[in-house]
């Protein structure tokens, strides 16, 4: 299949990008690099740097494409608190930008990369999707608008759609931005060089936490799946770990001394956040494989800012 990725150059654009050329696909990759890095991409990516409102680029990127993987948007919760026109611009717009385009060249599947962030507080878990969301940032507002844009359009063109809402992925390559870094890279580079884990409330708030690569083979399922048009569906890992779990599950890994404080004046977020997966294993055969101890394992084996030396 021909496929394009919008963010290409990003986290899981990037992972996603190499999969898809391993597997013989033909692969355009767009991204601004405003964040993405284009040498995390393989050779046989056909690489555009481009603006995904920018509709003439669009055309011609979108030529006999199959499916179209849409990821580029600006990600951080804290900076969208400070900046939502921006966040509103890039990641509503440009995924009106997307839609049009597509219905204009005739592309006939759409696979939007949504968040769980959109759920917000929630007084039942796990997370299912016809929870009424209730985002608590611009971010998940912008990704909530997405998600309907997707759909309504779609349905008024004939483009099939289908939108994940993706829980906290994490692995190799991950990246750390000086300001609110993700948190399983930042606590293992922390432990990693002896520093301090600071723990936002009192660490007992759960998320859910899923491999990159887990991440990966639900993304390349719903591009081809037969039944999810209009769908949007859940990809996590369906397993919560409060986050002072995840910094002893790290300290354990890098096998290293560490110590932890608690930030009370700091947000910590929603109580609890865990993603039913029924929906995902029914309409994508989807079962994540990586539990977190193998996926923490597996982030410091691969990523050198951890040194972390395989022994077997």
């Amino acid at each position: 299949m021909n496929y394009l990725i919008t963010g290409a150059a990003g986290f899981l654009g990037s992972a996603l990008a190499n999969r898809l050329t391993k597997e013989d696909h033909l692969v355009r990759g767009l991204d601004d690099l405003s964040s993405g890095d284009r040498n995390r991409l393989s050779p046989d990516v056909q690489f555009s740097i481009g603006d995904v409102n920018n509709r003439s680029l669009l055309w011609t990127q979108l030529k006999d494409i199959d499916c179209v993987y849409h990821l580029a948007a600006r990600v951080s919760v804290p900076e969208s608190i400070l900046y939502p026109r921006e966040y509103n611009a890039v990641n509503v717009g440009g995924t009106v930008s997307v839609m049009e385009a597509m219905r204009d060249v005739g592309v006939k599947r759409v696979v939007l990369i949504s968040s769980g962030a959109v759920y917000g507080t929630q007084g039942e878990q796990p997370l299912r999707e016809n929870a009424v969301p209730n985002p608590r940032s611009p971010y998940a507002v912008s990704k909530l608008a997405a998600e309907y844009y997707v759909r309504t359009i779609g349905s008024l063109y004939g483009i099939e759609t289908v939108s994940l809402r993706v829980f906290n992925a994490y692995g190799p390559g991950q990246p750390l931005p000086a300001s609110h870094p993700p948190l399983i890279p930042h606590f293992l580079r922390q432990t990693a060089r002896g520093g301090t884990l600071v723990l936002h409330g009192d660490g007992a708030q759960t998320r859910d936490f899923i491999f990159i690569e887990d991440v990966i083979d639900a993304m390349v399922a719903a591009s081809t799946a037969p039944t999810v048009d209009r769908q949007v569906i859940n990809i996590g890992s369906g397993i919560e770990h409060s986050i002072l779990n995840i910094a002893q599950a790290v300290i354990e890994c890098l096998e290293k001394e560490a110590h932890w404080i608690f930030s009370e004046d700091s947000d910590p977020g929603p109580n609890r956040m865990c993603a039913d997966m029924s929906l995902a294993q029914e309409k994508l055969d989807f079962f994540p494989r990586v539990s977190l101890e193998e996926g923490l394992r597996l982030t410091a084996l691969r990523d050198d800012r951890f040194s972390l030396v395989d022994s077997d």
